[in-house]
């Protein structure tokens, strides 16, 4: 049995893998992570677990101490070459965890070109090539940290929950319209630089994956849990 972790910056995430498929898979706030000891309890002592964080190293104690003497694990850091990625990053280990874990997920599903998306509470927007190599990306606010900040910084903007149209003729339209084109854009963009070789993809993952998705005019393919999918290749070739 393989469990992956994939600590975000508000909510962590736990998936069960028995060799053939997904078992389990449950999420928890990122403040409350300590409380994974309650389900390391009911794991075989001696599990692998791998895990990646961008949550910041007490978060990484707390859940290092909640699975010690227990369970066997090993933490995913971004790195010049791993499981037939290869990064082009300045520095690779300053890459985020996740994305480096998407991007191995990413290439284990997609042989050839592809844009990979992680639309959470920020969106990055990540050019894996057929090769096999990370070209570079970009990160952007997610949707609704997009909304906050109109609604924060703004003296007349509320937090929209409108909808999203290509003419939108009330405020709050105006917004969540405005915040989705921005998504959209900033992938269809990166998706330009591959849009010219066979079966070119994006595969796209997070929380707003479902709200984009509908937006795009591109090949996509959305995909649950593309990090833990990375964090299971991972542990298999570790």
């Amino acid at each position: 049995m393989i469990v992956a972790i994939d600590i975000g910056n508000t909510r962590v995430k736990v998936g069960v893998h028995d060799g053939n498929d997904w078992t389990a898979r449950c999420a928890l706030p990122t403040p409350d992570a300590a409380q994974l000891s309650e389900l390391a309890a009911q794991w075989p002592t001696g599990t692998q677990v791998v895990a990646s964080n961008v949550a910041g190293e007490g978060v990484e104690a707390a859940v290092t101490q909640a699975l010690a003497g227990r369970h066997q694990l090993r933490w995913l850091r971004s790195s010049r070459e791993a499981c037939g990625v290869r990064s082009s990053y300045e520095v690779p280990e300053k890459l985020g965890a996740d994305r480096w874990a998407a991007l191995i997920g990413a290439r284990a599903q997609h042989a050839s070109d592809c844009i990979v998306v992680c639309a959470g509470t920020a969106t990055t927007v990540d050019h894996l090539d057929a090769d096999g190599v990370f070209r570079g990306g970009l990160i952007l606010p997610g949707i609704d940290l997009m909304r906050s900040s109109l609604a924060r910084n703004t003296a007349q903007l509320p937090f929209a929950e409108g909808v999203c149209s290509d003419h939108p003729r009330s405020t709050v339209d105006a917004i969540v319209s405005g915040c989705l084109f921005a998504q959209t854009g900033a992938i269809e963009r990166m998706f330009s630089h591959v849009a010219g070789h066979p079966d070119a993809l994006c595969l796209i993952t997070g929380g707003a994956a479902a709200a984009i998705v509908p937006q795009l005019r591109i090949p996509c393919r959305p995909t649950e849990n593309l990090i833990l999918e990375g964090l299971l290749r991972f542990a298999r070739e570790g």
